[in-house]
């Protein structure tokens, strides 16, 4: 299936590292083959409407926004006040954080997710699945492995998370427009990608995996093409997937929460 790594991505600078995190683990896991960082799209019109201009950061200020050279110590920082220290510095792959988010987020819509840019580390434990080669299913002890950062998911003010975010919103936009898309707006794109993620289905009854070659994949078709963020929250589980959704869906009020503009 992909090597998996997950996001908040969706919760922003958790949805890259919530989300993100579930993408990357071990040998047999229903892995994603690492894709390249994306190629840049057709020319975009010189005036691109923002459907979801950025709105100012209700916290307190965090200080200056740095050059993305020097951001790493700085969004270090910022992400350890918003969920924990302990967390960051176990979690979060400490160099060039905002363009890894950036990049997991961009790809999470996508069949495939860049794991050489992932912006955690990997997660621990071995993929299970229940029956044969001829019959498997998705073992429901996966979910466990998935629940300390759930836990962490759990516990985040979205509003201080979304604080963060919006002040150093320029070095995401710039990250984004350097990807390929020059007319482009990282929130707008953001939305799109927590839009995805929300649209992913509740499946009841156990989950049919096939195994063409050396790793498991969803024997449903319908499932096995859907974007690589929806699967990631499938291979969750329902109640981990949840917390996600609650999250995302708290984000996504606060960062649509100003009227369209144009660039």
């Amino acid at each position: 299936m992909n090597k998996p790594m997950i996001a908040i991505a969706a919760v922003v600078v958790a949805a890259g590292i919530l989300l993100a995190w579930y993408f990357h683990t071990r040998t047999g896991q229903l892995p994603h083959v690492p894709a390249p960082v994306p190629t840049a799209p057709a020319p975009a019109p010189a005036e691109t409407a923002i459907e979801h201009p950025a709105p100012a950061p209700a916290g307190a200020a965090l200080g200056p926004v740095p050059a993305l050279s020097d951001s790493d110590p700085v969004m270090r920082d910022a992400l350890g006040q918003v969920a924990g220290s302990e967390a960051v510095s176990h979690y979060l792959v400490p160099e060039s954080i905002v363009r890894h988010l950036v990049v997991t987020i961009d790809n999470l819509p996508r069949q495939k997710v860049a794991v050489a840019m992932r912006p955690v580390v990997s997660a621990p434990g071995a993929f299970m699945v229940q029956g044969d080669e001829l019959h498997a299913t998705l073992d429901p002890r996966n979910y466990e492995r998935y629940e300390p950062m759930v836990a962490v998911v759990r516990k985040l003010d979205v509003q201080r998370l979304a604080d963060v975010y919006l002040h150093y919103y320029p070095l995401f936009q710039g990250v984004y427009q350097n990807l390929g898309y020059p007319n482009g707006y990282f929130n707008d794109r953001l939305v799109q990608v927590i839009d995805s993620l929300l649209a992913t289905p509740q499946i009841k009854g156990p989950i049919a995996l096939t195994r063409p070659n050396v790793m498991y994949v969803f024997a449903d078709p319908a499932l096995e093409s859907r974007p690589a963020g929806q699967k990631l929250l499938l291979r969750m589980g329902p109640q981990n997937a949840a917390v996600i959704k609650e999250k995302l869906t708290e984000l996504r009020a606060i960062i649509t929460a100003a009227p369209p503009s144009k660039h």
